[in-house]
């Protein structure tokens, strides 16, 4: 990593104020040329406000100072947002159906020609030296929504760069590999630190701690708005960045296991979809089944396809001995089958509704009187019943979900599918984008559901989840199971092995068939 040099961002005494809530607490915070800092917190620990006020989406409260370094080498006020500060967001904010070399050119626009894009040879040109900046190059001329994960965080940090004047700006990147696994985040990582070598201060948010302690050269921890720790990573571990973000050390659950699981509540056979091929499947009440793969291996897609969300064709699905009808979301609801999808903003909660309407939606009723009329009370009890159960917090029935961490949405989106003690629990990357606190209490909830004898399918990119909660893992690689792995054998090596090797010989093979 570059040597941190001179001061380019510094926040002084930062505070937000929200009715009812202090978001930030004198918030104070350095970032130099060629340094890569990691802001870490719990969902809610005043992260997200922080970008934002940088951003220019908030006011801080008054007595806040940011300043950053201007052309002539001064410390000047940063607020309003200056140009000297560029944001990458979690969701990217990229055009799927336009270009690299259109998505770069919705910043620039040709004279006569009003909001249109820019084009041609020069454009293309520009495009590709600038994605050569940063990694390996590729085709600018395909839509960015055919392009790779990292890939397209390439194509956002190119475009947040485009048309710096000198390279001692700040990039702030929240969230940025959250969609992004194994040699993806490497690649993504590999940019990162071209752009902290040319000079640059880079803030880095992330909730993949291990991630943190490869990249960044120090991190600021936040806890309930204030700046509890500030340390430079190679002093640190795993567990003592947790217990700097907690405030204490976070023990993962005890895990007890079944002495044998009960009879079989899901069988699939031989189905297949887009992205998955000829996939068997028996999983048996009180049992909890990972899938793991390196992402486009068909570990997401199966989710949705069990649960008639995407289209399958072929094969059986059975759920308690009754055969489910494909691409019927209603038909796997009234069967017993929960779904929750790894993205809870679009396909796991109206982010609009309060928490009580988000937790009862799935099944009303129970809840309603004579002629259908909704009893309201119950309704309310119902609500703050799962509210306790979950450890909601604030713990407001009648607030918008949205207005909720990340984590505490997770909680709500879980619960509302708990509610109806589901015979299958199918879960899409569960806890990801959640702290560590929130994580601990999503592992405790998803074992319960199993001890009240749910079957559980749990599809995640986390090798360190799988061998925490599975009973095995099933190993997808092009659509297709290539490993099974036992209990007894589960570890992140063997996982990991099991999702590089296996890739790494298929390419083997197909290379051998191609020279033949």
């Amino acid at each position: 990593m570059a040597t941190a040099s001179v001061p380019l961002l510094r926040v002084s005494g930062m505070s937000k104020t929200f009715p009812g809530l202090k978001a930030l607490d004198d918030v104070s915070l350095e970032v130099r040329s060629g340094e890569i800092v990691a802001v870490l917190g719990h969902n809610g620990s005043g992260k997200s406000t922080l970008v934002k006020i940088l951003a220019g989406v908030h006011s801080a409260d008054p007595g806040s100072v940011v300043k950053v370094r201007d052309a002539g080498g001064r410390l000047v006020s940063g607020l309003p947002a200056r140009e000297e500060l560029h944001f990458i967001h979690q969701d990217l904010g990229l055009a799927d159906i336009l270009t690299t070399v259109e998505n770069l050119g919705l910043r620039r626009t040709t004279p006569g020609r009003g909001l249109a894009p820019v084009h041609g040879t020069a454009e293309r040109r520009h495009a590709q030296e600038l994605i050569a900046r940063f990694g390996p190059g590729f085709d600018v001329t395909l839509p960015v929504g055919r392009l790779s994960p990292a890939q397209r965080a390439i194509v956002a940090i190119a475009r947040a760069m485009d048309g710096w004047t000198r390279p001692d700006n700040v990039l702030v990147l929240d969230e940025p590999t959250t969609a992004l696994h194994g040699d993806e985040v490497q690649l993504l990582f590999e940019a990162v630190r071209r752009v902290a070598a040319s000079g640059a201060g880079v803030v880095f948010i992330s909730h993949r701690l291990d991630e943190v302690l490869q990249l960044a050269d120090r991190v600021v921890v936040l806890r309930n708005g204030q700046v509890v720790a500030e340390e430079p990573t190679d002093r640190l571990d795993h567990d003592a960045v947790v217990a700097l973000i907690a405030g204490r050390a976070v023990a993962d659950p005890s895990v007890s296991r079944q002495a044998a699981p009960g009879p079989p509540v899901l069988e699939v056979a031989g189905i297949s979809g887009e992205e998955i091929q000829d996939f068997s499947l028996t999983l048996r009440a009180g049992e909890i089944v990972g899938i793991g793969g390196i992402l486009g291996s068909g570990r997401e897609q199966l989710g949705p396809m069990l649960f008639g969300a995407a289209h399958r064709y072929g094969g059986r699905v059975d759920v308690a001995g009754e055969e489910l009808a494909a691409d019927d979301t209603m038909a796997a609801i009234e069967a017993g089958m929960a779904y929750v999808p790894a993205d809870r903003r679009r396909g796991g909660a109206v982010l609009g509704m309060s928490v009580r309407e988000n937790l009862t939606l799935p099944a009303m009723r129970p809840l309603r009187r004579a002629f259908g009329r909704l009893d309201a009370r119950a309704e309310r009890a119902e609500a703050r019943a799962w509210i306790d159960t979950v450890g909601l917090r604030p713990a407001d029935p009648e607030r918008r979900l949205q207005l909720f961490s990340g984590g505490n949405q997770q909680k709500v989106v879980l619960a509302k599918w708990l509610r109806v003690r589901p015979r299958v629990l199918l879960l899409d990357e569960p806890t990801q984008g959640v702290d560590v606190g929130a994580k601990a209490a999503i592992y405790e909830l998803i074992l319960a559901a199993r001890g009240e004898g749910a079957a559980v399918l749990l599809c995640s990119s986390d090798t360190k989840e799988l061998v925490t909660l599975c009973d095995r893992v099933l190993v997808l690689m092009e659509g297709r199971v290539v490993s099974e792995v036992p209990r007894a054998e589960l570890t992140e090596a063997r996982l990991v092995r099991d999702e590089l090797d296996l890739r790494a010989a298929a390419g083997e093979e197909r290379g051998g068939e191609r020279g033949a």
